[in-house]
């Protein structure tokens, strides 16, 4: 079986594939955001260079957010279109839990972070592949509060808005991912919607949504104003 997997949520547009046996194929471009001209030709390039179609992929993986709120809409679009083209399944991915993928052998907290904005990160924490909380967004402070003493790893891009802080306040306690595994890869999602496919956890196309965990600013206004 063949799971193809795209995360557009953050810095990176990427898009990998992956069998029951290991990573086939990925595709990685972080260097400005422009995924909406970016992603698709990405993918067709990676498909013909790996000399796979569309067709034969077995499901179709979205990292569903949190993330920029136009980023998440890429990638659950692009996954969409091709699930309801192929009448194929979707999985759903955070994207922190693919973030974390790459460095569940830690001895530690695993902590993806990802820059909120308005002081805030989206974020999750992970020991090994065992889920400690659910995403969410909160203050760098409440995060770090909550992280004291303990010896964590951190990825994401929120690790470059706030690498520095985050070693004033944890020490030798904070320790960063490997640049090759510092940002969201393609890959982490389609192996985790591999591990999902395989245990019956997919949806229709029509039912695959974006987690942006919180409002966005238009959103958040207009509530306030309704109050």
């Amino acid at each position: 079986m063949l799971v193809f997997g795209i995360d557009t949520c953050c810095a990176s547009a990427t898009a990998g594939v992956v069998s029951e046996e290991k990573l086939v194929l990925q595709t990685v471009v972080c260097n400005k955001k422009t995924h909406s001209q970016k992603m698709m030709p990405q993918i067709v390039n990676m498909l013909e260079n790996g000399n796979i179609a569309l067709e034969e992929i077995d499901a179709f993986a979205a990292a569903v957010g949190p993330g920029s709120f136009t980023g998440v809409r890429i990638g659950v679009a692009t996954v969409k279109g091709f699930a309801q083209a192929l009448n194929k399944p979707c999985v759903a991915v955070s994207t922190l839990e693919a973030l974390a993928l790459g460095c569940a052998n830690f001895e530690g907290i695993i902590c993806p972070i990802l820059d909120a904005r308005r002081g805030q990160v989206y974020n999750a924490k992970f020991k090994g592949r065992e889920r400690l909380c659910e995403d969410r967004a909160l203050s760098l402070d409440e995060l770090l509060e909550e992280l004291k003493g303990e010896k964590v790893i951190f990825m994401g891009d929120g690790v470059f808005v706030h690498r520095e802080k985050i070693v004033e306040v944890l020490g030798n306690d904070a320790h960063f991912a490997p640049k090759i595994l510092l940002m969201n890869l393609g890959g982490a999602v389609a192996e985790i919607g591999m591990e999902k496919l395989l245990k019956g956890e997919t949806t229709e196309y029509k039912d695959l949504v974006p987690s942006y965990v919180r409002l966005s600013q238009a959103e958040q206004t207009a509530q306030e104003e309704s109050l």
